[in-house]
């Protein structure tokens, strides 16, 4: 068993969570299956070349940068900066890892700062992160004092871009935090565990929405705060647009509801408490191509004439963050 897997076990049964536990090696091998990702060994083995690091550092998991400090020479540097952007893209962040700056596409500490003032006291929660990528804001929860953050998204990518920053971060977080590459629909039924629960970009990527709403209300347990972003249009309680074979370019955008309606899903699925604490339009500031993201970014999905519409002709990507809580 492979250090994170290990790490993972122990963390799995020190919660208490055995209806997990005996799942966990089939959803790992699924999750990291070399058949169905051609990528995936030069990933491993990017990571595990990168360089023995010493015992002192300084790790900051609560500023606006998930950053690591310690000293390297600069061949280690560049050793380092060449493995790490094997991993390419790297969505999420920013990061800066032992003077390595890795500019992500998406400014996802911008989102945290929206979140954050509205959230319930992290400090001492269970955390279930889903669909958090490569862990950016897992490691935010774990600097807000989170007692077991559990990041769940099924690309391998991501997964390996965790464990990366993980190398880097060392057990300044003891070991808190985690990944599996699984989806929401992995987790046990009925597990009613989790402090709190983030789906943050995740339910317009859902065929069937009001199913996704109930897996994350039944991760929760009673009384546990859901914290969901999603993409929203304007418009009442009645307003939803289901995209044709495309929105903004992606082929796997199923349903975007006005906030209103979103409140409305969610009371309809039991949860109390519901109320949208952010809404704003998503800036090619916040989400653009970068030297670690070398792709098409939003700025190629708007209408080049009209930076409102997308280039399919709906409304631009618009997001909000809705607050609710499973009652108890």
């Amino acid at each position: 068993m492979t250090a994170p897997h290990r790490d993972l076990y122990h963390a799995v049964i020190d919660q208490g969570l055995d209806t997990w536990l005996a799942r966990l090696p089939e959803q790992i091998a699924r999750g990291l299956d070399r058949r169905r990702y051609g990528d995936l060994p030069a990933w491993e083995k990017a990571v595990a070349k990168l360089p023995s690091l010493p015992a002192e550092r300084r790790v900051y998991l609560d500023a606006d940068q998930v950053a690591v400090d310690l000293t390297m020479s600069d061949s280690q540097r560049r050793q380092c900066e060449n493995l790490l952007k094997t991993l390419m893209p790297w969505r999420k962040g920013p990061f800066r890892l032992a003077g390595i700056h890795i500019d992500s596409e998406w400014r996802s500490d911008w989102k945290w700062q929206r979140v954050t003032p509205h959230l319930a006291r992290l400090e001492g929660r269970r955390i279930l992160d889903v669909g958090g990528g490569n862990g950016y804001h897992a490691w935010r929860m774990a600097g807000a004092g989170a007692a077991f953050v559990l990041v769940i998204d099924p690309s391998p990518r991501f997964f390996w871009q965790f464990q990366a920053v993980r190398h880097f971060v060392g057990n300044a977080d003891g070991h808190r935090t985690h990944f599996l590459p699984v989806g929401i629909e992995d987790v046990p039924e009925r597990l009613a565990f989790f402090d709190t629960v983030f789906s943050m970009g995740v339910l317009y990527h859902r065929p069937s929405p009001l199913e996704h709403l109930l897996q994350l209300k039944e991760a929760l347990r009673p009384g546990g705060e859901l914290v969901l972003e999603t993409l929203v249009v304007t418009g009442n309680a009645t307003t939803v647009l289901l995209p044709g074979s495309r929105y903004a370019a992606m082929p796997n955008v199923y349903f975007l509801p006005s906030s209103a309606a979103l409140c409305q899903w969610l009371e309809r699925c039991g949860f109390e408490n519901v109320r949208v604490v952010d809404e704003a339009v998503t800036t090619t500031e916040e989400q653009r191509a970068t030297e670690w993201m070398t792709f098409q970014s939003l700025a190629d999905f708007l209408d080049p004439e009209d930076s409102t519409r997308t280039r399919e002709g709906y409304p631009a990507p618009r997001r909000a963050v809705v607050i609710a809580t499973r009652p108890r």
